[in-house]
């Protein structure tokens, strides 16, 4: 079993590196301000999914492919670039008022899909866990799988309180911006930039 002093230290360590700035709470970010809370919360659900995924992998082992193979790597970021871009195109070209009235038929299973595929198509999640979480396992006090898993789970926890947060000030203060057609349309163009910036920085990510 984990000891309290680990289970403190390893929470308030995941507690800043999701404040730390990266691709998922800049995600977070600019989805809560230009579609609001709501959908923001449910992309969260998606992001903290696709953690759950590259946890699981760890514990089975399966991340070691994604830092053996430079092919693997290539594939899956290739794939999560190229998603990105799908949503800068669709917030560059779209108008406010039209990509105002799709952000609120959007349905709940698309944005949480979208949340899954963002994190699920970032190898270096995968490597990131590996790394990070047999930090604070001890072989010695009890099943190494079991303490993987409740690290994982409390990754998960710090992350969704982190992301919930950044969710909440965002949509409040997109509430206020979007209220003016001229400020929802630079959202909606830094929105498209900031996609392209997220592809590209995971194009060019080495292993």
């Amino acid at each position: 079993m984990l000891s309290i002093e680990t289970i403190t230290l390893f929470f308030t360590a995941s507690v800043l590196l999701s404040l730390s700035p990266g691709p998922d709470n800049i995600f977070v970010l600019i989805q809560s301000m230009t579609q609001g809370f709501k959908a923001g919360s449910v992309i969260i659900l998606g992001l903290c999914s696709g953690l759950l995924t590259h946890s699981i992998a760890v514990v089975l082992g399966v991340a070691v492919i994604f830092q053996t193979s430079e092919v693997a790597f290539t594939v899956l970021k290739l794939v999560g670039a190229a998603y990105l871009i799908y949503l800068a195109w669709g917030a560059l070209r779209a108008k406010p008022s039209e990509l105002n009235q799709e952000q609120q038929r959007l349905p709940l299973k698309q944005l949480y899909f979208r949340g899954i595929v963002m994190s699920s198509t970032n190898p270096k999640l995968s490597i990131f866990f590996m790394a990070f979480l047999p930090q604070f396992v001890t072989p010695e006090t009890g099943n190494v799988t079991l303490q993987l898993i409740t690290l994982s789970g409390l990754f998960i926890l710090a992350a969704l309180l982190v992301f919930h947060t950044i969710a909440l000030l965002s949509g409040y203060l997109g509430n206020k911006l979007n209220e003016s057609d001229r400020v929802q349309l630079f959202l909606n163009r830094l929105s498209g930039f900031v996609f392209v910036g997220l592809a590209l920085k995971l194009v060019t990510t080495d292993r």
